[in-house]
């Protein structure tokens, strides 16, 4: 499962890139996805990596994740974390009654650099730190 967080704001973003975050529903900055790894994701994710951070998320970060800021599709009702989290490979996040997207705080400690200046710097692109920028902005 890859998540993918969208970084980089509205403005001055050209329009097939917008149209891509749009469909991938990354409409606002701080918003995240989960979606599974497909060749055609890859490609897609290759065209927005300077609006966006991705990488593989962990268990452990993805049941913080859905705990903290899952949202159901029907107001009032309860979202059982534990059962989504065994289903969540099998069925997408709307049949499992959440919205498919989750809003994020901004990273609490601030973001050190958005662009790739050099080797292992940025959290733009595919990010191997994924997993500890999701918990800062939880």
């Amino acid at each position: 499962m890859i998540a993918i967080i969208r970084i980089v704001g509205e403005v001055n973003v050209s329009g097939d890139i917008a149209d891509a975050l749009s469909r991938l529903r990354l409409r606002k900055k701080y918003s995240a996805v989960l979606l599974p790894e497909t060749t055609e994701l890859k490609k897609l994710l290759k065209k927005i990596r300077n609006h966006v951070s991705y990488g593989e998320i962990k268990t452990e970060t993805l049941a913080k994740l859905l705990a903290a800021r899952a949202r159901p599709l029907e107001k009032g009702k309860k979202i059982d974390a534990k059962k989504i989290l065994t289903e969540i490979e099998k069925k997408p996040l709307s049949e499992l009654g959440l919205k498919p997207f989750f809003r994020l705080h901004p990273p609490r400690g601030g973001i050190d650099s958005k662009k790739h200046s050099g080797v292992g710097k940025g959290v733009l692109g595919e990010n191997k730190k994924i997993n500890e920028l999701i918990e800062r902005m939880l």
